[in-house]
């Protein structure tokens, strides 16, 4: 069988595109670690404060947050586990790669939210 070496940027774009769309929806478990981490064990160092109304304890959030982090992370890995096998990256740049590719989205809308303040 004949391995394709014209175009070898092309085997990169695929797991590039598909961690870029996945980091739309990834959005939302990212908000959620921040929010769990920014109201207990970051505010109990002092490093940030807490949300005033929250007086819920963390039980609630841990409860709703579990399942979505649990969900995207088994998408994640489920749609990243054909893609590096077909790749040329050695593992650890693979995922290295594919975890910045997925950020990208959050920290965009982070850079957007700094530059309004």
């Amino acid at each position: 069988m004949k391995t394709s070496t014209a175009r070898p940027w092309l085997r990169l774009s695929l797991p590039l595109a598909v961690n870029v769309v996945l980091g739309f929806p990834a959005v939302v478990p990212a908000f959620l670690l921040w929010y769990l981490a920014s109201n207990w064990p970051l505010a109990s160092l002092g490093w940030t404060d807490r949300e005033p109304t929250e007086n819920d304890g963390v039980l609630p959030w841990v409860m709703v947050a579990t399942p979505i982090l649990a969900l995207f992370g088994l998408v994640w890995w489920l749609a990243n586990r054909p893609l590096r096998r077909r790749t040329d990256l050695s593992p650890r740049a693979y995922w290295l790669l594919s975890g910045a590719a997925t950020a990208t989205p959050t920290l965009t809308l982070i850079l957007i939210s700094l530059g309004r303040n």
